[in-house]
C-alpha cells in the first residue's frame, strides 16, 4: 500500500488544489489524481528526508507570526510605492551571521523571508552561515538583524533542531 501511496497527505492536497484550481467534473477529478500519483512517485523516487519537528506544537505560533509579518509588510510596501517619489527609500543588501543550521528550518526560513514583501533571500553560505538578504526600504540594519533572529531563526530552532 506504502509503494501505490507513498505520500497520502501530499496525494491529497494535490487533488484538492487541482479541484479549487479547475471546473469541478468527473474528468478533472480523474486528471487531478493522475497528477498526483505522478507528483507522488517522483517525489518518492528523490527520497527526501523526512523533516524532523521537535518543537510542531509551536507551528501555529510561527503561522501567526508569519502572517501578520506579511499583512504589515504589504501596507508598508504599498504606502511607499503610493506615497512616490514624497518618501526617500534607500534598499540595500544585509548580511547575518545564523545559528540555524537544519536543511528543514533553513527552506522554511527562505521561504517566509521571500513571501514577505519587501524582502528577499539572496544568497547563503552553508559553510560560514552567512545569510544575505536584500531589504526594499533599509532603514535600521540593525532592527533587520535583531528581527530576523529573535521573531524567527529562535523559533524555527525551537521546531527543528
Amino acid at each position: 500500500m506504502r509503494k501505490l501511496f507513498p505520500y497520502p497527505l501530499l496525494a491529497l492536497s494535490l487533488i484538492v488544489m487541482w479541484m479549487l484550481l479547475t471546473r469541478f467534473s468527473l474528468g478533472q477529478l480523474l486528471v487531478g489524481i493522475a497528477v498526483s500519483f505522478v507528483a507522488c512517485w517522483s517525489m518518492a523516487a528523490l527520497r527526501p528526508s523526512k523533516p524532523r519537528l521537535k518543537g510542531w506544537y509551536l507551528l501555529p505560533k510561527l503561522i501567526a507570526i508569519v502572517l501578520f509579518d506579511i499583512i504589515r509588510s504589504n501596507i508598508a510596501v504599498a504606502s511607499i510605492i503610493l506615497s512616490g517619489k514624497r518618501r526617500k527609500r534607500r534598499s540595500g543588501f544585509i548580511v547575518l551571521n545564523l545559528r540555524l543550521r537544519d536543511p528543514m528550518g533553513l527552506a522554511v526560513l527562505a521561504v517566509i523571508i521571500t513571501s514577505t514583501p519587501g524582502t528577499a533571500w539572496f544568497d547563503y553560505n552553508e559553510a560560514s552561515g552567512k545569510l544575505a538578504i536584500h531589504v526594499f526600504d533599509l532603514v535600521d540594519e540593525e532592527a533587520w538583524i535583531k528581527l530576523i533572529h529573535t521573531r524567527y531563526e529562535r523559533l524555527l530552532m525551537e521546531i527543528f533542531e
